[in-house]
């Protein structure tokens, strides 16, 4: 990820908050509160008779649907916590209020590192908690971190995306700094030194194994909606080659080095695709790799770029990913400007959008916000709204995640409050699912709008099977079933009620609900109610 650029800058506490991104909190975006459970009827089950049958359910491939996401990254302090050592109470202090942000940009997704260096974000049976947290490697910071953290993305309704890394160990290569509880203290034979770090060998099955049983620990544990790794697999080139003849030498098999590291890269990820799917069908797994796969120079099948190659020199055949549908989505980082003569922004999407296309693999792109104020191009605020407004080209593109969550909190030159008010102006909901199960949920029935003191307060009877609720209003009093646009989306929510403080006094308006699963599948609506807000 971005922090190997050493051109890093770290958040301080000051511009955690939501309000610390000038010019892009508190200016109207609708804040929703959980209303009550609706009708003690319980909730609507299916073969229930739909209040509008001939109202079919809104379009899932508008603008109203895409992804929205910020990584949020834990090694070295990246974004949080803000320091190793802080009190459980300022930790979480400063993570909800990330997750506001994420909510004052309008975004519907965090990317949360739970996994930075063989360690943990959890209770881990298999590794020690992380530094990170407390400042020493195994010291349990007296709470679920994971947990909380699940729990309180899901309260603003942002999907959690568990980000694991599969075979870093430590950023320094000393193993007896490391928690005598770490695997890679209890097996150093599966240890290599590597460009000033450690790194475990991903030639070995016990390597693999270790990294597999990590994850689906995780994936039995706690309500995550996916699985997310980062573009680190062997690691990139420093000084030489990777020091695995040994491993080579036991398991290569006659294959060449690089098609065997490729293989092992391969089984990890085929692997952990069948596994996680196994456990929750409703969990996905996406990848986020580096930008380029391989160049045209190297292989027709790649792209024009002159830049460092994954499949040649990390060992990630990311394009391959794809083809044999091992993925639910794919991240690749883009982090060069339109115009970039060794990488073009312009001219990886294009290619990019190319590889998903009939895969049914979801395409979103890594946006370099870390970058805004470098040099050239990055010095202008607009660049990443430029990139947002290309992507539109491009129906494969399914949405954008930021790199990352202290650099949207920190909005440097006023880029976060640009690409909110250019392109998220409004909610969006995350797209469905394709090729994982699930279906819409029934409709909701009797959707109640009365005038509250704080806005409009609307319920409705919930729909069994239902993990969100989408709210749309239109202005006005209109037709009480009526096809709905995502021009009128208020709100994608959790629970049985909201309130809609941005009402006007004196306005008439007609609230709509749809019922959302777990993967995005939307019901149609339930019969409109209209409501004139109250008078000042």
């Amino acid at each position: 990820m971005a922090w190997r650029t050493g051109t890093r800058i770290r958040a301080t506490a000051a511009v955690l908050a939501a309000g610390a991104m000038t010019g892009t909190a508190g200016c109207g975006v609708p804040a929703f509160g959980g209303g009550d459970d609706g009708d003690r009827a319980g909730p609507v089950t299916a073969g229930a008779r739909p209040e509008c049958p001939k109202v079919a359910a809104p379009d899932g491939d508008g603008p109203a649907r895409q992804v929205r996401g910020m990584w949020i990254a834990t090694v070295g302090n990246t974004d949080w916590p803000a320091e190793p050592g802080e009190s459980a109470a300022k930790q979480k202090k400063q993570f909800t209020r990330l997750l506001d942000t994420a909510k004052a940009m309008n975004m519907n997704a965090v990317f949360v590192q739970i996994r930075p260096d063989s360690d943990a974000f959890y209770p881990s049976p298999y590794e020690p908690w992380s530094q990170w947290l407390t400042g020493t490697q195994g010291k349990n910071p007296g709470y679920d971190v994971l947990n909380f953290m699940v729990e309180q993305a899901h309260a603003r309704n942002l999907e959690f995306h568990a980000w694991f890394n599969p075979y870093r160990v430590s950023r320094q290569d000393d193993l007896k700094k490391l928690a005598a509880s770490s695997p890679a203290r209890r097996h150093p034979d599966w240890v290599r030194k590597y460009g000033g770090g450690l790194w475990y060998d991903p030639g070995l099955p016990q390597v693999r194994d270790l990294a597999t049983k990590a994850v689906l620990d995780v994936v039995h544990k706690y309500d995550i909606d996916a699985v997310h790794f980062d573009d680190y697999f062997y690691p990139y080139p420093e000084d030489g080659d990777f020091p695995d003849s040994a491993a080579y030498k036991a398991y290569g098999k006659g294959l060449s080095k690089a098609n065997w590291r490729r293989r092992n890269v391969d089984t990890l990820v085929q692997t952990l695709s069948q596994q996680i799917h196994q456990a929750k069908p409703w969990v996905r797994f996406g990848i986020s790799p580096f930008g380029v796969w391989r160049n045209k120079s190297s292989d027709p099948n790649g792209s024009p770029t002159s830049a460092l190659q994954s499949y040649d020199d990390i060992y990630a055949d990311t394009r391959g990913w794809i083809k044999k549908g091992w993925l639910d989505y794919v991240t690749p980082q883009l982090y060069w400007p339109i115009g970039d003569a060794r990488a073009d922004y312009a001219k990886l999407v294009a290619w990019w959008a190319d590889q998903v296309k009939g895969t049914g693999v979801q395409l979103t792109i890594g946006q370099a916000g870390y970058r805004v104020g470098e040099p050239g191009p990055w010095k202008k605020p607009a660049e990443l709204s430029r990139h947002l407004t290309l992507n539109r080209k491009y129906p494969q593109v399914r949405g954008d995640v930021f790199f990352s969550a202290a650099d949207i909190a920190g909005n440097r030159r006023g880029f976060a409050a640009r690409i909110r008010d250019d392109h998220y102006s409004r909610p969006a909901i995350p797209p469905a699912v394709a090729g994982r199960g699930g279906h819409a949920p029934p409709p909701v029935q009797d959707t109640k709008a009365a005038p509250d003191g704080k806005g409009i307060k609307v319920q409705w009877r919930p729909s069994q099977g239902a993990a969100s609720y989408a709210v749309y209003r239109a202005d006005g009093k209109t037709a009480a079933c009526a096809p709905l646009g995502g021009a009128r989306l208020i709100g994608d929510v959790r629970g049985g009620g909201v309130i809609d403080p941005s009402a006007k006094p004196g306005r008439a308006y007609t609230y709509y609900v749809t019922a959302l699963d777990r993967l995005h599948h939307e019901s149609a609506p339930a019969r409109g109610s209209t409501v004139t807000a109250a008078e000042g």
